[in-house]
C-alpha cells in the first residue's frame, strides 16, 4: 500500500519560515519524480515544487520562486520543503506527490500518488 505522509505544517508570522516533510511508502521513491501541490478552499490545486528522480533538478512555481528548496533523501524515503519569507497568500494545504511517469511535471493530472495534506496557515 503505498502512502504518502507529510507533516510540518503550521501557524507562522508573515516573513518566517516552514520546513515541510513528506514520508513516503510502499513504493521505490527513486523511480519517481515528486512535488509539493497547495491547494485552497474553492481553488484548483496548484504546483508549487517539484524535483526529479535523483534531485539533480528542481522546479518551481511562478509564487513562489526564489523563496522555496525541495529536496529529497531517496535513501529516506523523503522529501522536503523549505519554504522562507512566507506570505499571508502561502496560505494552503501543502500536498506531497509522486509520479513515475514523464508528463507535465506542473500538471495535477501526471501524479499518481498524493498524501492527505498538512495545513500551512501564514498571519500578517
Amino acid at each position: 500500500q503505498v502512502e504518502l505522509v507529510e507533516s510540518g505544517g503550521g501557524l507562522v508570522q508573515a516573513g518566517g519560515s516552514l520546513r515541510l516533510s513528506c514520508v513516503v511508502s510502499g513504493l521505490t521513491m527513486s523511480n519517481y519524480r515528486m512535488a509539493w501541490f497547495r491547494q485552497t478552499p474553492g481553488n484548483e490545486r496548484e504546483f508549487v515544487a517539484g524535483i526529479d528522480l535523483k534531485g539533480t533538478f528542481q522546479y518551481y512555481g511562478d509564487s513562489v520562486k526564489g523563496r522555496n528548496t525541495i529536496s529529497r533523501d531517496n535513501a529516506k524515503n523523503l522529501v522536503s520543503l523549505e519554504m522562507n519569507n512566507l506570505k499571508p497568500e502561502d496560505t494552503a494545504k501543502y500536498y506531497c506527490a509522486a509520479t513515475s511517469g514523464y508528463g507535465y511535471l506542473k500538471s495535477v493530472s501526471s501524479y499518481d500518488y498524493w498524501g492527505r495534506g498538512t495545513q500551512v496557515i501564514v498571519s500578517s
